[in-house]
């Protein structure tokens, strides 16, 4: 059975791209499931699929992370992953939507929840705002604030892979993707027409799919005259390729296989390859570096610590 793909809010679940595609579990808020219902879904999650990557923005209220945190200890499990994401509402749908793509295929789950940090390189998420007084998440000079005060301003801003703002009216457009891409669009109080008339030509977008305006949309990007896009790589096989081209390792933490240098269960850092080994026969009787001891294997109460919410 694939790897479950879980969600803490619908909005993030988008329509499957093929019917290999599976859906996305909801994790639901303590407002709306009460403790013991949600131990048991989550049990049942895990005897049907092995293990389970749960996605929440980084925006999730704390009683709704305490939850799943609570959830994890309780089951007593390290086959549970908690994944925050600073990704636009809209963004982070997209990258939910690729797991769910990926989970089908031959990688195992440390594989597919590491694969989360790669893959969220290669969505460009932004959104066209009528006003940016009250934008938090991404840079704005003077300039623009000023600017956003004035009747008829609208600013295209990218968030993700890297913080851009620009006018709309200007001749500039943000600096998009350099490889071909898709586009989903979620139209809201902003309009639509500067996106598909003008950016997605620019990007080299082949096609422009819509979808629902998140519930979160307006509270990320400070004003719900917002109209949000995000282009991707729409193509499975190049997902594969992408994330099976990355070498694998093991976690030196939780024993875990992974890409990249930070485990997707644990999330600890991997040391880098000029750090030495733990040492072996008579090396060992020398001294061992204090970053040696992290090889050993964790017991399962030090790996429940080890991913418990900080202070």
């Amino acid at each position: 059975m694939p790897t479950a793909i879980a969600v803490t809010s619908p909005d993030l679940v988008l329509p499957p791209t093929d019917p290999q595609t599976p859906l996305a579990a909801l994790l639901q808020s303590p407002d709306a499931q009460p403790l013991d219902a949600a131990l048991v879904d989550m049990h049942r999650l895990l005897e049907q699929h092995g293990y389970v990557i749960a996605f929440c923005p980084a925006s999730l209220s704390a009683a709704h992370e305490q939850r799943l945190h609570t959830v994890r200890s309780l089951l007593e499990t390290d086959r549970i992953t908690l994944i925050k994401s600073d990704l636009p509402p809209l963004g982070l749908a997209i990258l939910v939507r690729q797991l769910r793509q990926l989970s089908v295929c031959d990688f195992s789950p440390g594989v597919i929840a590491s694969a989360a940090r790669l893959l969220s390189h290669y969505i460009h998420a932004g959104a066209v705002l009528n006003s940016v007084t009250r934008l938090e998440r991404v840079p704005v000079g003077l300039t623009a604030h000023a600017r956003s005060w004035m009747p008829g301003s609208q600013f295209a801003v990218l968030a993700n892979p890297r913080p851009q703002l620009v006018k709309i009216g200007a001749a500039a457009t943000p600096a998009g993707p350099d490889f071909a891409c898709d586009m989903l669009l979620a139209q809201g109080g902003a309009g639509a027409d500067w996106v598909t008339g003008s950016l997605a030509p620019a990007w080299g977008v082949r096609a422009v799919q819509e979808a629902a305006l998140p519930s979160e949309s307006a509270a990320w990007w400070g004003t719900g005259k917002v109209t949000e896009f995000a282009a991707y790589l729409p193509d499975i096989a190049v997902l594969y390729q992408l994330v099976a081209s990355v070498r694998r390792e093991q976690c030196r933490w939780c024993a875990m296989e992974l890409i990249g240098d930070r485990c997707g269960f644990c999330a600890s850092r991997q040391p880098g390859e000029e750090e030495p080994d733990v040492p072996h026969g008579a090396a060992a009787l020398g001294p061992v570096p204090a970053s040696a001891y992290r090889a050993r294997p964790l017991t399962r109460a030090e790996r429940r610590r080890a991913i418990a919410p900080g202070p």
